[in-house]
């Protein structure tokens, strides 16, 4: 008897032991990477049997990690699939740390965190994106970081004269003031919104993103038009030592440019260290520039879940300010110095799988000193046929205009559902921030007590991001509360449909819509100038957007080309102007009194047929008008007519070639007529700039002993043209050097 039960015994575990060896398999796990071997968050990874049959699936999270815990034998295996990228399949054992990496698509996507706050791929992305890797940032051999954003659709970029002169940014018919401008999550406006990229430089620079459409759900103030973001360079572990590189460059115009930086990674610390000085003369008289650039990313892992950053970098340049010298003899002692200092410290913490939190706190502070101390000869403006009925006379200042910003925000990041199920994937994202705006200005020269002002904003945003088989759905609220305006309430919601997910020859195929309101603070002295003259007005109300758009996304040529097409419509609404109060005395104030409306097309045609050819071209088409005026009477910005310095026409195209270890980049930009002002009371007026096309040419020899040479011709046309009336551009300009990699 007692042999019958342990044989009956032996039988029933030997029938088990398949059950217990499925209950007892180890999880699969693992994480994407892509050929830098940064993470791919969001890659969509295929559990697959035997047969070829789906177990189970799911989307990596922000550090590119997977988890299956599905029971699978040694006959599974993984498919990784990404648009961009090349799909990988992968045999898995269970237990075992799959890695995973990703080549790129002839036609690639990028990664980007200006869109939703975390890092999401653009392909599942319904807004309109724009992103310029590090590669093109180093092709392109740009000095200020401005001309990165000139070819970029609906994107304008006045600068008025040469290298160092004021330097603006217009996208999709906003003013110059409706772009919220980011360096690593670090708010560089000026309270108010206005940011001169003019001594902003690309030293150090890894990538910047461009988020066009209104995006104050999620940032706040000054997102009216779009988002601007730039990221610098951090360390990497391609080898223990340090990385050293050297750089020196020369050119016409007594131009000159030398560069250092120091990067690595070490187990748990990485480093990357930049230094930049650029000098140069320019073309006019007293517009010579001086800049230096200090730049420092510091990361440390604090265990395997937690990780601490501090980013600092500090701008210092000098740029002489000879003014409308189209029109008449340069300011021969004009002057315009600036100091910018920005930092930042971060602690991120993946709490769980599901769970991620941030802790950041940010300083931006910028100080600006525009000086005329002697008093040059009158003048009287003239251009062409046109000339002013009296002469202008010279006006000696020195002011002084300080602003500082601190600010506290803390997310957090939920994850929950899964992918491939019925109810899908969802990432909520709960954000508060806390700002402090101080700044004082006024003109030294007279002696005068500087306005002092400040003010306080709290932001709090939440955001539903939900993944649905091939529909991706984003809905976000900001509430802001601000000391000068009160509370505004600002939704945004986007929607992305993949029709297909792609094929071999006619790829896939994206459909995408947007809906977002915007607002913008007004500046502190908009709202608490004392005059004499200028009196600013405490009620003003924030500046509004409502904005719509729509596109469409089609990769096709074995993903070799990809063509985008976009629509847009903003409306714009009480926008802040100056209005004269008294004329004896002379006494003005501010009101929102303006509106405005802008829509076009955006087309968009990117194409990598081989041979190491990759060309990317686009078209902007505008239509903007003014619909309410303050000054009814101009003729430049009555009602009815078009936006000031906005383009109805522009458009670009971009040519990369490598071809073993050389490398040429062709950059060509076209900007249409657009109405603008001689503001120097020509007879007749000056109303409207010309069209123009400038067209730069870079290349790079990178040699087999560690040193690279490289050069660059700009405006290679050699045309004569205005960015803005009455101020010169630079014609033909070339530098030439060399960098030594250690």
């Amino acid at each position: 008897m007692t042999a019958r039960l342990l044989c009956a015994f032996l039988i029933s575990l030997l029938a088990c032991l398949p059950l217990l060896s499925q209950v007892s398999a180890a999880p699969i796990s693992g994480v994407v990477l892509d050929p830098r071997r940064d993470p791919l968050p969001r890659a969509t990874v295929r559990l697959l049997d035997a047969s070829g049959a789906e177990r189970a699936r799911a989307l990596t999270d922000s550090l590119g990690r997977f988890r299956f815990n599905q029971p699978c034998d040694a006959s599974c295996t993984l498919t990784v699939e990404m648009i961009g990228f090349r799909s990988v399949t992968q045999n898995v054992s269970p237990g075992a740390e799959a890695e995973l990496v990703l080549s790129l698509a002839p036609v690639y996507e990028q990664v980007v965190v200006s869109a939703t706050r975390t890092e999401t791929p653009t392909a599942q992305l319904g807004a309109n994106t724009s992103v310029v890797g590090r590669e093109e940032v180093e092709n392109r051999q740009a000095l200020p970081a401005a001309d990165l954003f000139r070819p970029l659709p609906s994107a304008t970029v006045i600068r008025t004269g040469g290298l160092g002169a004021v330097t603006t940014l217009f996208v999709r018919g906003g003013e110059s003031d409706h772009n919220k401008v980011l360096l690593d999550g670090i708010p560089l406006n000026e309270p108010g919104g206005f940011f001169d990229f003019s001594n902003l430089t690309v030293e150090n620079l890894d990538r910047l993103e461009v988020v066009r459409g209104p995006q104050s759900a999620l940032f706040g103030s000054d997102a009216m038009a779009s988002v601007v973001q730039l990221f610098t360079a951090r360390g990497r572990s391609e080898t223990r030592r340090p990385r050293f590189s050297l750089s020196a460059e020369g050119g016409n115009n007594r131009t000159w440019r030398a560069r250092a930086g120091l990067s690595g990674e070490l187990d748990w610390f990485d480093y990357a260290l930049g230094w930049g000085r650029l000098s140069t003369d320019n073309r006019e008289p007293n517009s010579a520039f001086h800049d230096t650039s200090l730049s420092a990313n510091l990361g440390a892992a604090l265990g395997e879940r937690t990780s601490l950053r501090a980013i600092f970098r500090g701008e210092l340049g000098r740029a002489g300010t000879p003014g409308q010298t189209a029109f008449g003899r340069p300011d021969s002692d004009s002057s315009f110095r600036r100091r910018d200092a920005f930092a930042a410290l971060s602690l991120r913490n993946q709490t769980s799988s599901f769970w991620e939190q941030s802790l950041r706190y940010t300083f931006a502070a910028s100080r600006q000193v525009s000086r005329n101390l002697f008093e040059d000869p009158p003048f009287v403006p003239e251009f062409g046929d046109s000339v002013a009925p009296f002469a202008f006379f010279d006006f000696p200042f020195d002011f002084l205009n300080l602003a500082r910003r601190h600010q506290v925000s803390y997310q957090s990041d939920f994850r929950a559902g899964a992918a491939g199920r019925r109810f899908g994937l969802h990432f909520i994202t709960i954000a508060f921030e806390w700002d402090r705006e101080d700044g004082s200005f006024g003109d030294r020269l007279f002696g005068g007590v500087p306005v002092e002002a400040g003010r306080d904003n709290l932001g709090w945003v939440v955001q539903h991001q939900a993944i649905l088989g091939r529909l991706t759905l984003t809905n976000g609220v900001r509430v802001e509360n601000n000391d000068s305006f009160g509370t505004a309430i600002v939704p945004r919601s986007s929607a992305a449909y993949l029709v297909r997910p792609g094929g071999e020859t006619f790829g896939a195929t994206k459909l995408k819509f947007n809906f977002g309101l915007g607002i913008k603070e007004p500046s502190l002295s908009e709202s608490f100038s004392t005059g004499p003259f200028v009196v600013g007005n405490p009620e003003l109300a924030p500046e509004r957007v409502r904005s719509f758009d729509a596109g469409i996304e089609q990769r096709f040529w074995r993903d070799r080309a990809k063509l985008e097409v976009n629509w847009f419509d903003n409306r714009f609404r009480d926008l802040i102007a100056f209005q004269v109060i008294s004329f004896v005395p002379f006494t003005g104030s501010f009101f929102n009194v303006e509106s405005s409306k802008a829509k076009g097309t955006e087309v968009v045609l990117e194409l990598a047929p081989g041979w190491g050819l990759r060309g990317m071209g686009n078209y902007t088409w505008l239509d903007s008008q003014v619909t309410r005026s303050a000054n009814p009477f101009s003729p430049v910005f009555q009602e009815g007519r078009p936006l000031f310095r906005r383009p109805r026409h522009s458009g670009s195209l971009r040519v990369f070639w490598d071809w073993r270890r050389l490398n040429v980049t062709s950059t060509a930009v076209f900007v249409g007529r657009r109405v603008d002002s001689d503001f120097s009371a020509l007879e007749p007026p000056l109303v409207e700039s010309r069209s123009y096309v400038k067209w730069d040419l870079g290349w790079t020899y990178r040699s087999s002993y560690r040193v690279s040479y490289f050069g660059v011709v700009e405006n290679l046309l050699n045309r004569d043209t205005m960015e803005a009336l009455g101020f010169p551009a630079l014609k033909l300009t070339f530098r030439a050097g060399a960098r030594v990699d250690f």
